[in-house]
């Protein structure tokens, strides 16, 4: 593992002007960590997204197989990051050693996975449309489209999850994909963390041949409104609170060339337990759904924080045994003491609003999280009552019974947007509430039967994302192949000759990919 130095990467260079500087800590204990993290000055900021954008038009001119074997470097580099590095990111971040494993084996499969999207070629989205000079009134002319990067992207590391939603995660293996250098905001909560992984995508960098300024990382608190507000920046991604989403969202707007910001923000991903699904497995379901709700110390953005039942013998009895269960659940360190802190907060909100009842958890105390149960009267959801459509971050859901099947419609109507929806139901079940599916369509990125939310495959199919508030914008995912999408834009050539074209829409088809030509999917020359 290499010497932490606490030094802001800017276009291939260490730098460290600043005289703010600032310390990681162990998330178990709260002692600091030795090392200094210095906090780039607006002269570093400005410097950072210059690089990235001097490092655009050579890095999104790189063949697509370039790229992906700078991915795949990046990939190789995580990959080597041994037991001493698992033991840092544990300190950091009070997460157990098997989950970093873990982790870090996801972080390197997403960026192996988009170097196969990159060789596969249907991220151009190449369409040709071929002239037709005698057609009557008017003759067409040769159009062709494929897709570019936006350019340089800045990117903001999440608290959860140190590795595949920060320095290498998600947002950056899909930027770098597309051809957008980046400029990275480390999190505060593990910067010692962001730096080992920023030298492990350095060295790719340089073992690739890549431009200088494809990756830069910059530390510090306040550093961020610099960042989104530059010019060179043409998009933003961002997983976190809606309260920073929104404000980084309202920061793009505001500029002279507003640019997209692509927030994972808020989401309760509410769980629908219906009657013949208790019938036949009560026990099953409040043992899974207590799992769930606590996995992680329930630090994922798609805990499971609302359930909603309908009103019977067997709902009561599942009640009072999740119940059971969940006062049972054991006491959990949460990544950082703000983490915690914003946990205690949302309990007060929930625990203090006339219409919910707690159900089960132990008080709060010391320096670890409670999971806890609550029940709310149906209207709070019905009338969009906003204690139920925020997020509590932690180990803790709200349960919601309904009178019938006409109110459980008027309860999701009443939902915001989410990141998922959970059925938890029998054929007979599916048969009567047929219409759900078309209800969550409008409400949620992903819908479940017969699970629960808090795992997230990355592939191909996967939707990570949702409707206002759990992400700003709905079109796109954060998890799988689709989320190169967010920082590519069409691009049209009309009447240019082929020699002149990019390969991708050449009449030779040199990267034999599939491409869209007059209407039909071919491979073929033209």
């Amino acid at each position: 593992m290499t010497r932490i130095l606490g030094h802001n990467y800017i276009g291939g260079q260490r730098s460290a002007l600043g005289t703010v500087k600032l310390q990681s800590v162990d998330a178990e204990t709260g002692e600091a960590l030795p090392h200094d993290f210095y906090q780039a000055t607006p002269e570093e900021v400005d410097a950072a997204a210059k690089a990235a954008a001097l490092a655009y038009p050579a890095y999104r001119h790189l063949s697509a197989e370039r790229r992906a074997q700078f991915l795949e470097a990046i990939a190789d580099e995580l990959d080597a990051l041994g037991d001493a590095f698992v033991t840092l990111v544990c300190r950091e971040t009070a997460l157990p050693a098997a989950r970093i494993i873990g982790e870090r084996g996801r972080t390197s499969g997403q960026m192996r996975l988009f170097a196969k999207v990159l060789r596969r070629g249907d991220f151009y989205g190449a369409r040709i449309d071929q002239a037709l000079p005698e057609r009557q009134p008017l003759p067409r002319p040769d159009l062709r489209q494929y897709r570019i990067g936006l350019g340089p992207v800045a990117v903001f590391g999440a608290s959860n999850f140190p590795l595949a939603f920060s320095t290498a995660g998600g947002d950056t293996a899909a930027a770098l994909a597309a051809g957008c250098p980046v400029v990275f905001k480390a999190h505060s909560g593990h910067m010692a963390t962001a730096e080992q992984v920023a030298d492990a995508i350095v060295r790719a960098a340089q073992k690739t041949g890549m431009p200088t300024g494809v990756f830069n990382m910059i530390y510090g608190a306040g550093v961020g409104e610099a960042l989104v507000k530059h010019p060179a920046i043409q998009a933003v991604g961002f997983t976190g609170s809606l309260k920073g989403g929104r404000a980084l969202c309202d920061m793009a707007a505001a500029r002279a060339q507003p640019i997209p910001v692509f927030a994972e923000m808020s989401s309760i991903n509410p769980v629908i337990v219906l009657p013949q699904a208790l019938q036949e497995r009560t026990e099953t379901i409040a043992r899974g759904l207590s799992a769930s709700v606590v996995q992680g110390c329930g630090q994922f953005c798609t805990n499971p924080g609302l359930v909603i039942g309908i009103r019977s013998p067997q709902f009561s009895a599942f009640l009072k045994l999740l119940a059971d269960m969940m006062a049972d659940q054991p006491a959990q360190t949460m990544l950082n003491a703000g983490t915690l802190g914003s946990y205690g907060k949302g309990l007060q909100k929930l625990s203090g609003h006339p219409g919910i009842e707690h159900l089960a958890g132990k008080p709060q105390q010391g320096h670890q999280a409670q999971p806890q149960l609550f029940k709310a009267d149906v209207s709070l959801l019905i009338n969009g009552d906003k204690v139920l459509q925020e997020e509590v971050f932690g180990p803790t859901t709200v349960v919601v019974e309904v009178a019938d099947q006409a109110q459980l419609h008027a309860a999701l109507n009443g939902l915001h947007g989410q990141l998922t929806a959970t059925i938890l139901g029998e054929q007979a079940d599916f048969e009567q509430f047929g219409e759900l599916t078309a209800l969550l369509e409008q409400k949620v990125g992903r819908i479940l039967i017969n699970g629960y939310p808090t795992g997230v495959e990355v592939c191909d199919s996967m939707v990570h994302g949702g409707p206002y508030p759990a992400t700003s914008d709905a079109r796109g995912t954060s998890v799988g192949t689709l989320a190169i999408d967010r920082f590519l834009r069409p691009v049209c050539f009309q009447n240019y000759p082929d020699n002149l074209l990019p390969e991708a829409l050449q009449n030779a088809n040199p990267l034999g990919i599939q491409r869209l030509v007059d209407g039909k999917p071919s491979r073929d020359a033209i």
